[in-house]
């Protein structure tokens, strides 16, 4: 029998691939002899056809790799994958800032530093995406004259 054969039946019998197959070098004319998948058994027995232990990935870069990003490193602009809005979208950008804006917002009117009708009126400039942070609404409130003393 063709050794390729002999490799192909082998493989079959013990359901890897041709690759994970081993012929002892020494036994070659043996397996040139077998002509049934019984007489490849017989050779699987013997240990003349064997079969090669499966290879497996080392953990160890892995782990390493995993120290490394948990100290923030390999985030460089060769490792970014996705546009901007993928890795931080918009909407999520959006809820951070209108929730700390309506935040600053509440905190004010809790403290009795802006009335009714301008919290409102700053709420809705707000909702409408005309403040953009916690700082640009405290310093507009201010510039408009309608912030009080804190107490």
């Amino acid at each position: 029998m063709n050794i390729n054969s002999a490799k192909k039946i082998a493989a079959g019998l013990l359901k890897v691939g041709t690759t994970r197959i081993w012929i002892d070098t020494n036994s070659v004319d043996q397996v040139l002899e077998a002509a049934t998948r019984d007489d490849i058994r017989a050779l699987i027995m013997r240990n003349v056809i064997q079969k090669v232990p499966a290879k497996g990935n080392s953990g160890a870069r892995f782990r390493k790799r995993i120290v490394q990003r948990s100290k923030e490193r390999r985030h460089g602009p060769g490792s970014v994958r996705g546009t901007r809005n993928a890795r931080d979208p918009r909407k999520r950008r959006w809820i951070r800032t209108i929730r700390a804006v309506r935040d600053e917002l509440r905190t004010l009117k809790q403290d009795n530093r802006i009335n009714k009708s301008t919290y409102r009126k700053y709420y809705r400039m707000s909702k409408g995406g005309k403040i953009r942070s916690r700082a640009q609404l405290v310093s507009q409130i201010t510039a408009s004259g309608s912030m009080g003393e804190k107490k």
